[in-house]
């Protein structure tokens, strides 16, 4: 193993920001605007700062607009105005136009690359004294007599036996006054936060989705600049949530974005075969006649909205952006919520380094529960949970009620479940005969996971961990023939000898695209997404 007894060289600051997406760099910002003096360090474990993330990519400009009053959000690159909204209810062979429902209307919002904005916020960030470090992956919580003193990044060099290599090199404590966890969904720090600090108590599970994308460059002839098309409904059967989007922005550039809710019933589903049949419909596949596709990734999303918030405060720091489960599902939007988080999180570090410095962070509670970010949340509590309730149709008839009758003001909310709990045992459930790809239209997740320019350092211990290695025969392959061979959208997991029944597991680590999905879906909980070494992963383009 790691040789856990050499020291470890520290650094210390007075706020640690872990992951520099939006609702992070946005928490660093503001903090050096509130004081220039404050010392601020942003790990990320990326190799560049944009280089995981992936976002549906429509940007409300709310929270950059009250961050940097004086920016046009217009001259972030690729910010493409959106120009034209489209809503369509698939059946299988045609499509039915319905009203775009208002909050997905996206007037004055700007198609972006997610990638864009927080390279763009670095850059904000490092002309304001922001020490950013990408590269390196926050792995172990620091903590000292019950309160968050920091996180240590991973050690650099260990061997797939656990043992250094020549390469070898220990990770770094990077200690701090207050530390701000902007993981982003399913973050593995903030899940071991959670369960230390016991943050889910009392409160609903966290419900997810699955959001896979793929970028496209489509003929200019076929390019409609700042066009934004959502459905919902064909290929997806009634019981399952989810659908599609299209936004056409920067120049002739396409994202294709398909987002399958994690609660799904049937073993058997594949998001990914999902996604690529999805292109295949009358109404759909005229947007990618003659296009070539450039990029591909996947990242789970939270979607369980307000009531299934976690309490984002603890002995030393606080939870932000999706780490906690801010994303707006009706909106399809989330990077609004996040930066405002971060931007509470900072004016109450701020005060709280001016002040006593209290073990917990309660003027960041009481400045997120005033917030418009709280209110707009509870506004749509109930309808994501409808449609787990009463399936597309009903969810469809029950978000209309929320939206145009009780404008959000119902007097009951909805409850989620775990994600894990829904699925049916294979025996109950009918196996999908998926189409072949045709390489053009269509492709395999291989190839995909290829344009994801994924890499990972292959001798290193693998970072997808059983923690009972039995299960993945006894039950996941017994009793629900193996989802993680269809759910993941990596080819991650293969199920080897099973014509010669003698079925083993193989996980192919270095193809990970770190959706989380699997630390999710498993049913009996028995994958641990732990960190790989740092800079390891997808490295998305600027168009994602």
């Amino acid at each position: 193993m790691s040789d856990d007894t050499l020291p470890r060289e520290a650094m210390e600051f007075d706020v640690l920001v872990v992951g520099a997406g939006p609702s992070g760099l946005a928490a660093a910002i503001k903090l050096k605007q509130l004081n220039p003096e404050i010392s601020v360090c942003v790990v990320e474990k990326g190799g560049e700062v944009g280089a995981h993330i992936l976002s549906g990519a429509v940007l409300e400009p709310r929270a950059l607009k009250e961050l940097f009053p004086d920016v046009d959000p217009g001259l972030i690159p690729l910010a493409t105005p959106v120009t034209a909204d489209k809503f369509l209810f698939l059946l299988e062979k045609s499509a039915v136009s319905l009203m775009t429902p208002p909050q997905m209307n996206n007037h004055g919002n700007y198609i972006v690359s997610l990638g864009n904005v927080v390279r763009w916020l670095g850059q904000q960030a490092e002309e304001l004294g922001v020490e950013i470090y990408p590269g390196f992956a926050a792995a172990e919580l620091l903590i000292e007599q019950g309160r968050v003193v920091g996180v240590a990044t991973g050690d650099m060099g260990v061997g797939r036996d656990g043992e250094p290599t020549d390469n070898y090199a220990r990770g770094m404590e990077l200690r701090a006054t207050y530390t701000v966890f902007s993981e982003g969904c399913r973050g593995s720090l903030a899940k071991q936060l959670m369960e230390t600090f016991n943050l889910r108590d009392g409160i609903d599970p966290q419900t997810y989705g699955i959001g896979i994308k793929e970028l496209w460059e489509v003929k200019p002839e076929k390019f409609q600049k700042g066009l934004t098309v959502h459905s919902v409904g064909w290929p997806l059967k009634a019981d399952t949530y989810g659908g599609g989007a299209l936004y056409h922005f920067g120049e002739n550039l396409m994202s294709y974005i398909f987002v399958v809710g994690l609660d799904y019933p049937n073993p058997y589903l594949s998001p990914f075969q999902e996604m690529q049949r999805y292109k295949t419909h009358p109404a759909i596949a005229p947007y990618f006649e003659g296009a070539k596709r450039i990029s591909y990734g996947a990242r789970a999303l939270s979607e369980g909205g307000f009531q299934s918030l976690p309490a984002m405060v603890f002995p030393g720091g606080v939870l932000v952006g999706d780490s906690a489960g801010l994303l707006n599902v009706p909106k399809i939007k989330g990077s609004h919520t996040a930066m405002k988080s971060g931007m509470l999180a900072a004016e109450a570090i701020a005060e709280a380094l001016a002040g006593d410095r209290p073990d917990e962070l309660n003027g960041y509670k009481e400045r997120f529960n005033a917030s418009w970010v709280a209110e707009e949340l509870h506004k749509v509590r109930n309808i994501r949970p409808g449609f787990a309730k009463w399936g597309l149709y009903g969810g469809l008839v029950n978000a209309s009620l929320e939206t145009y009758l009780f404008r959000g003001k119902a007097p009951w909310t909805l409850h989620n479940h775990d994600d894990h709990t829904s699925l049916k045992k294979a025996s109950a459930s009918q196996p999908i005969e998926y189409p072949k790809p045709d390489g053009k239209l269509t492709f395999d997740r291989l190839s995909s996971v290829f344009i994801s320019n994924t890499n990972h350092e292959e001798n290193q211990p693998v970072h997808l961990q059983l923690k009972d290695p039995g299960k993945a025969i006894a039950v996941n392959w017994n009793e629900y023939r193996s989802p993680e061979t269809r759910y993941c959208p990596a080819g991650v997991y293969e199920i080897i000898g099973a014509e010669d029944g003698n079925p083993h597991l193989q996980i192919n680590a270095q193809n990970c695209l770190h959706c989380k999905t699997c630390d999710i879906k498993d049913p009996t909980q028995n994958i641990n997404w732990a960190t790989p070494e740092g800079g390891g992963g997808p490295n998305y383009p600027g168009g994602m």
